[in-house]
């Protein structure tokens, strides 16, 4: 059995009154902008549970002065925030879907906390819904069984009942644009592996079947993809071929151009500006990733003889159009290394820009 300690409980205690508060207000059938206050409380939930899991394993989640004492605010430690948690807890894996998940909705908070858009609540349903099933897992892991939300949720019912249904309730407000850009911007940097991951967005088929001859039998039941048997997965993958929409055989799946590597960064990072030498350009541009790949030996230089010799894991040369595409690991890469601003500082010695 794992211990809570006295220090780590209160974190805990949070973690989980939070998460129960946001599915009790996502839940409720008269409030119609349920996913403010959802994800406002669930950054809530995971910023406080990863605090439990970093004392429980013995460091203290507080930001550190230069001089690598912790930081103060009116004699309270200085806490670190859900992106600070991310990147300390996941490392160097980037392309996580749990981290991948909960790094879209940090920026999503700060742009509806001041909005009324309920056209958001089925847009991110699924996001939503990983959320609490990947907050719930990880509870369940790092504390133990009996501190699960699984046992005191039921299942909520809804009141789309067509996908058809959906895309018109977000078709209705034309002030939606700006926030439907932001997804579509972050789910475009998103690797297929993420984006299929159920740990990213949840999806399923919720399909009504003869009713049980057992008063006793469960009337809703979860299962899960990955613990089927393969004759149930056979099964399930002829029902979804029927509805599935099939996309064209394209060349070089995955792969992207310079310029889409670029929009693609910039967009994720929130489409920042920058002033250096008194021109008012983008933070990431051609030059920026040019100095990127150059450091980082992804590929040779234009002039070079070898146009082969790349890193495979980031950039591959395209012979027959003569230029050079580029992986999702390879934007995941600069976007974590845009999140330094020292690394991005290292680009430009002689000039001193500040993110």
């Amino acid at each position: 059995m794992i211990r809570v300690s006295k220090k780590i409980r209160p974190y805990l205690q949070k973690a989980i009154d939070s998460a129960i508060l946001a599915v009790e207000v996502y839940n409720k059938p008269a409030v119609k902008f349920k996913s403010s206050t959802y994800i406002m409380l669930m950054v809530t939930a995971w910023t406080a549970l990863f605090h439990a899991i970093f004392f429980k394993n013995h460091i203290k989640p507080y930001h550190k002065e230069k001089n690598k004492r912790f930081v103060k605010i009116e004699n309270d430690y200085k806490h670190w925030e859900l992106d600070e948690c991310l990147r300390q807890f996941f490392k160097t894996n980037t392309s996580d879907p749990v981290r991948k998940n909960l790094e879209m909705f940090i920026p999503l908070r700060n742009k509806i906390e001041h909005r009324y858009l309920p056209e958001l609540d089925a847009n991110i349903f699924g996001e939503c819904q990983a959320m609490l099933l990947n907050f719930d897992e990880y509870i369940g892991k790092e504390f133990g069984i009996k501190y699960c939300l699984r046992e005191c949720l039921s299942f909520a019912l809804q009141i789309y009942s067509s996908s058809d249904n959906i895309v018109q309730a977000i078709k209705r407000n034309s002030s939606f644009d700006q926030i439907k850009n932001y997804l579509e911007n972050y789910r475009s940097t998103l690797s297929l592996d993420v984006i299929d991951s159920g740990k990213y967005s949840f999806k399923a088929f919720l399909i009504q079947v003869a009713n049980h001859q057992s008063a006793d039998a469960v009337p809703i039941q979860f299962i899960n993809f990955d613990k089927m048997s393969d004759e149930q997965k056979e099964a399930l993958g002829k029902f979804i071929a029927m509805v599935k929409i099939r996309q064209n055989s394209v060349i070089n799946p995955g792969k992207f151009k310079a310029g889409a590597v670029i929009e693609k960064v910039q967009n994720a990072l929130g489409n920042p500006m920058i002033n250096r030498n008194g021109q008012i350009i983008k933070i990431f541009n051609q030059d920026t990733h040019r100095r990127f790949w150059l450091k980082y030996m992804v590929r040779p230089k234009g002039n070079a003889e070898n146009k082969t010799q790349t890193n495979p894991k980031f950039c591959s040369y395209d012979e027959p159009h003569g230029d050079y595409l580029y992986t999702q690991d390879w934007i995941d890469f600069l976007l974590e290394k845009m999140k330094d601003e020292s690394e991005y500082q290292s680009l430009y010695p002689k000039t001193k820009v500040k993110i």
